[in-house]
């Protein structure tokens, strides 16, 4: 009789990695939604928007927030990683072809801060969370 040889151990960089990498992305996020409801306020965030031509910037300035806000959360705790990522990189994706465009590549008014936030956003919608996540938690007791 013939044994199977046993599955390789699994590496935990990846996930570690991937922790790193959502665990900051929203910080910066929620920071920014927390920004944009606290520090400015939806009056100023509005008004914001409109200087800064964006759509509907009554809808479009608070939604904008919350998804920073809710979204950077998610990706903290891990859940609801892949669809809170696909909505921040939506939403990175306004901000480059709206606003920072016309800045050139580099900060504070390029497109090299948001590109970035807009990468890792595809990433972790792309690859989820990781083994280190309130996700990964749900899904072993389902």
């Amino acid at each position: 009789m013939t044994t199977l040889p046993a599955a390789p151990a699994r590496s935990i960089a990846p996930d570690l990695g991937l922790t790193v990498l959502r665990v900051l992305i929203g910080v910066i996020f929620v920071a920014h939604g927390l920004q944009k409801f606290f520090e400015f306020g939806l009056p100023g965030t509005v008004g914001a928007f409109t200087q800064m031509g964006a759509p509907l910037p009554a809808l479009s300035a608070p939604l904008v927030a919350g998804v920073e806000l809710l979204g950077g959360a998610a990706l903290i705790l891990g859940l609801l990683t892949r669809a809170a990522a696909a909505l921040l990189a939506l939403n990175m994706l306004g901000a480059l072809l709206l606003v920072h465009l016309g800045g050139g590549f580099f900060a504070p008014s390029g497109i090299e801060f948001v590109l970035a936030l807009f990468a890792a956003s595809v990433a972790l919608a792309l690859t989820g969370a990781g083994r280190y996540s309130l996700d990964a938690l749900l899904a072993r007791r389902t």
